[in-house]
């Protein structure tokens, strides 16, 4: 029997509750809402509700006892209005005396709040108004005027025990209609025991002068009176919770400020969430599994996950679309209480203020550029982790996963793996035994459409760890034909899945900008009207999301305070199992874990590059002279010397010299000696690496050095600005002939015998290869020439009788030459091809030229008296002496400038780089992932995090067993 007056649901909750909790006393699922609600309240919940017996048929026997008895039942009618009156009366004392003792055991135990109060609360009364909160409290005389006049009832119990021993038997005429049966049984009077029985008989006598609905009316009453009286006591209870609400926030405003210098120590959510948060970074071992709850919040797409959490969160956090996919990566929400309504990224700085809308969208926006930034290419859903943390007044703690919606088929657009992927990171996070699964169904569509109730019975047989919900529940009820079928979703009888327990939501009208407080009014103002409440088919507490919140909170708390402990303990051997396997192994090495082992390398590094300024200048010049010769050797001997060479005097000589020196020195000369250095200082680095590498370095530094050096290397350049001053320098170098004493030319021609010497051995080394071995080599090595060998050597032998029979001869065979050397070659059955034997001439030319140029070197190391004199009255010409001088001296020159330009800016430019290469692998995690590896470097990484998630659980379980 529903009562016809609206009560607002949200006030009934902090009182009701736990009703329907797992662990609640109440297993009677046939009582009705009203009276289930009221049984925590009142002791009309003890009286025995069985229906009144029949009157007694008429009879013989029957009829003379009534008569016999007709003085006592002639007392009873009269008497009747009487004790009514006074067991109501005295029925109501007690009630509202039991009321209010309960309501006062339901006030929350403020010492369980002392670690968010600081100490100074409790000894400066001065800076807190507590006055305010003592005129919160009912007035004593208000609550005297509700307990009933003991001196009246005394009287009436004597009254009453006077008519009992006298044999009348009245008890039972207010034993229906007021709790006095109940101070009977319990007063310990044995005299009034005693007549319960003669009291049972005469009821039986004057129950035919009563109708069912007269009882019906009177208990319609009662009851009425007692939801009102537990109404007005809910007021006076969130009244006091409001104060205590803004008192704690003045308490933790007035801390923020730091009024007291103190650090303020982190809530017992926020130490939670860090151990999550590291736990979600780990990469298991030794079988270590993440199994610490948290409330995994899973269904099907655009059934209403979203909007519960924010909900919970009382805010509009989370991206929202029509009918699309929004939610494409975990979101790890941790609910906190606090005095300002903030969200913060754990890692950010920045905090989000929830009360302003601008702030609200740019977190919207945040989240949803995570979302797509953790999704890689061709992908439609992440399992990297955001992590968010949101607090504000009166916030439940708990710690909330929203994982992408369930979905039954794949769209266009998206990945085709997408469907199995949203599967298995659902079932990766209920797996965990002590995960709480918050199941959201959408009740506005069918229930047989849903897919995630098999996925989540499928996970959790026994529900054992399971809270379903069912949101839109004001469509479904306009929808729906039968209302009943509601009734049966949140009793748990249509699905094959079981829960702990069952919710009914409504989260809006599905508008988008709808605020938290316009949707918690609209869901009010819907379960008040609502029949499925009215006529039964929901229970009270089964409604609105805060007593969903509330429920969550309670479960995921028991289950925390049941299982953090045992977690604590696998962590501890883990420790123990990777600390015995480091002592085994690397008994004489510190434990440096992948950070730690960066910075150890990175100081080798720097103090390599800087090993380079201690290179001396002789062995800079050293270097660079030799290189630089090596490079430009080739030109200078075939487009400079040799063309110089063929002409016929020594003014032709210069003239051409001079040409080719200026050409070559704007174009190629500067360029070339700056390629020169820039190897020349990339050589040296590697060679102090591999010095260093030398001197005990450990070798797990090796791919991380040579990654820094190639990409230090990679990005120095040169200063342009010092090519046009090496230019210039370079011309002047070349442009002075002024050879000023013997041992320069000593110098000179001992580096052009040098350079001609290696040439020729050169040439001598390819017109083997062109001809093959000779005679000797053929007989004890048992080799033979090939075809074009054997030409070869036949037109090399007809080119060396030509070179003997013209000693002076040009460095070009004329076409007349080529045709005479080919018929001979004919004559002696050879077939020759024009185009080799002029090949063939240019080696043999070659080699004659610079044995001709040896000879003259030779000549000339007494001809430093005739250059003095310019030659003048002498035979004897060494210009190609003075151009090896010009030459010897611009390689001299130009190294003594590249080493200056080496040691006073280009070193330190390296090392400015490689400083620069270096901040960027230690800022870039799956660099230095890749660079520094090994088993050594994982195993210190596993210690580090094994250690620290047992050093953060033992400090929350300490933080825990203060709190209780």
């Amino acid at each position: 029997m529903g009562v016809r007056f609206r009560v607002p649901l949200q006030k009934l909750h902090p009182l009701s509750r736990a009703i329907y909790h797992r662990y609640s006393g109440n297993n009677n699922p046939h009582r009705t809402p009203h009276r289930t609600a009221a049984r925590y309240f009142t002791s009309m919940s003890r009286l025995p509700m069985r229906p009144l017996k029949p009157p007694p048929r008429s009879g013989g026997h029957r009829y003379q006892q009534q008569r016999n008895f007709w003085v006592a039942s002639l007392a009873a009618r009269l008497l009747r209005l009487r004790y009514i009156l006074l067991g109501t009366a005295v029925g109501g004392g007690y009630t509202a005396k039991k009321t209010y003792e309960e309501w006062k055991e339901m006030l929350p135990d403020f010492s369980e709040y002392n670690w968010v109060i600081p100490d100074f609360v409790w000894e400066l009364s001065e800076q807190i108004d507590l006055d305010k909160l003592a005129k919160a409290l009912p007035e004593m005389e208000d609550m005297a005027k509700l307990l009933p006049d003991f001196e009246k009832i005394g009287e009436n119990f004597t009254f009453l025990k006077s008519l009992l021993s006298s044999g009348v038997s009245l008890g039972s005429e207010v034993k229906g209609a007021s709790g006095l049966h109940l101070l009977l049984e319990t007063s310990g009077d044995p005299a009034l025991k005693a007549t319960d029985a003669s009291a049972g008989a005469a009821h039986d006598a004057g129950d035919k002068q009563y109708k069912k609905s007269s009882d019906k009316e009177k208990l319609d009453q009662l009851q009425e009176e007692l939801l009102r009286t537990q109404l007005k006591y809910q007021r006076m209870l969130e009244r006091l919770e409001k104060e205590n609400k803004e008192l704690r926030k003045v308490v933790l405003q007035k801390d923020d400020k730091g009024i007291h210098q103190r650090k303020v120590k982190k809530s017992l959510i926020d130490l939670y969430s860090e151990v999550l948060d590291i736990l979600s970074d780990y990469d298991a071992n030794y079988n270590t599994q993440d199994h610490l709850p948290r409330v995994v919040v899973v269904g099907d797409q655009s059934a209403g996950k979203t909007s519960v959490l924010e909900m919970i969160a009382q805010a509009r956090i989370f991206p929202r679309g029509s009918g699309e996919m929004m939610t494409r990566s975990p979101v790890k929400v941790t609910l906190s209480e606090g005095p300002h309504h903030v969200a913060m990224f754990k890692d950010s700085g920045r905090e989000f203020d929830l009360t302003k809308e601008e702030d609200l969208a740019a977190l919207r926006h945040e989240i949803e550029l995570r979302m797509r930034k953790s999704v890689k290419e061709g992908q439609t859903v992440s399992s990297e982790t955001i992590s968010l943390s949101v607090k504000g007044p009166g916030i439940q703690r708990m710690v909330l996963v929203d994982l992408p919606g369930v979905i039954s088929t794949v769209t266009t657009g998206m990945a085709s793996d997408t469907k199995e992927t949203i599967f298995s990171m659902s079932k990766a996070y209920m797996q965990n035994p002590n995960a709480i699964i918050l199941c959201i169904q959408d009740g506005s569509v069918d229930a047989e459409r849903s897919i995630v109730t098999d996925l989540v019975s499928h996970m959790d047989p026994h529900g054992k760890r399971t809270i379903f919900v069912l949101t839109k529940v004001d469509l479904a009820e306009k929808n729906l034909a039968s209302p009943s079928r509601i009734q049966q979703i949140v009793e748990g009888k249509l699905f094959p899945m079981k829960a702990l327990g069952y919710f009914a939501v409504v989260t809006g009208k599905g508008s988008t900008g709808e605020s938290i407080d316009a949707i918690k009014d609209y869901e009010e103002d819907f379960f008040q009207n609502s029949r499925l409440l009215r006529d039964g088919m929901l229970k009270a507490h089964q409604v609105t999301t805060k007593n969903l919140s509330l429920a969550v909170s309670d479960c995921f708390w028991k289950m925390v305070r049941e299982s953090v402990e045992q977690q604590a303990d696998v962590f501890k051997a883990s420790r123990f199992n990777l600390e015995t396997e480091w002592k085994n192994n690397y008994p004489r090495l510190r434990e440096l874990d992948r950070n730690e082992l960066f910075e150890k390398a990175k100081n080798e590094i720097l103090d390599e590059v800087i090993s380079l300024s201690q290179v001396t200048p002789q062995h800079w010049e050293s270097i660079l002279q030799k290189k630089l010769w090596e490079r430009v050797s080739t030109h200078v001997i075939e487009n400079i010397y040799l063309p110089a060479a063929q002409t016929i005097d020594s003014g032709t000589f210069n003239t051409t010299v001079d040409i080719k020196l200026k050409q070559w020195t704007d174009k190629q000369l500067p360029h070339k000696a700056l390629e020169v250095a820039w190897e020349t200082l990339q050589e040296e680095f590697a060679r102090f690496m591999a010095e260093y590498k030398g001197k005990d370095q450990d070798d797990i530094f090796d791919k991380l050095k040579e990654a820094v050096k190639d990409e230090g290397i990679k990005r120095h350049k040169w200063n342009e600005r010092a090519l046009d001053s090496l230019r210039v320098i370079q011309h002047n170098a070349l442009e002075d002939r002024s050879i000023t004493d013997k041992p320069q030319w000593d110098a000179a021609i001992q580096f052009m015998e040098e350079t001609l010497q290696s040439r020729l051995k050169d040439t001598e080394s390819v017109i083997r290869d062109m001809v093959g071995p000779d005679w000797k080599t053929r007989w004890f090595n048992w080799t033979n020439r090939t075809p074009e060998q054997h030409v070869r050597n036949e037109t090399k032998n007809e080119l060396d009788r030509l070179l003997k029979l013209h000693d002076d001869h040009t460095a070009y065979l004329a076409n007349d030459e080529v045709t005479t050397v080919r018929k001979n070659l004919e004559g002696r059955g050879v077939e020759v091809d024009p185009v080799l034997i002029k090949d063939t001439w240019h080696q043999l030319y070659r080699r004659h030229f610079l044995q001709k140029a040896l000879s003259h070197c030779n000549l000339c190391k007494r001809g430093f008296y005739y250059y003095q004199r310019h030659f003048v009255d002498s035979e004897l010409e060494c210009n190609d002496v003075v151009l090896f001088w010009r030459i010897q001296r611009m390689l001299v020159i130009t190294a003594n400038t590249l080493r200056q330009q080496l040691t006073n800016t280009e070193v330190r430019r390296l090392e400015k780089n490689v400083k620069e290469v270096l901040d960027d692998f230690g800022e870039d995690m799956e660099k230095k992932t890749q660079l520094i590896t090994g088993r050594r470097v994982q195993l210190a990484e596993d210690l580090k995090k094994v250690r620290e998630i047992q050093e953060k659980l033992e400090a929350f379980i300490e933080a825990l067993h203060k709190e209780k």
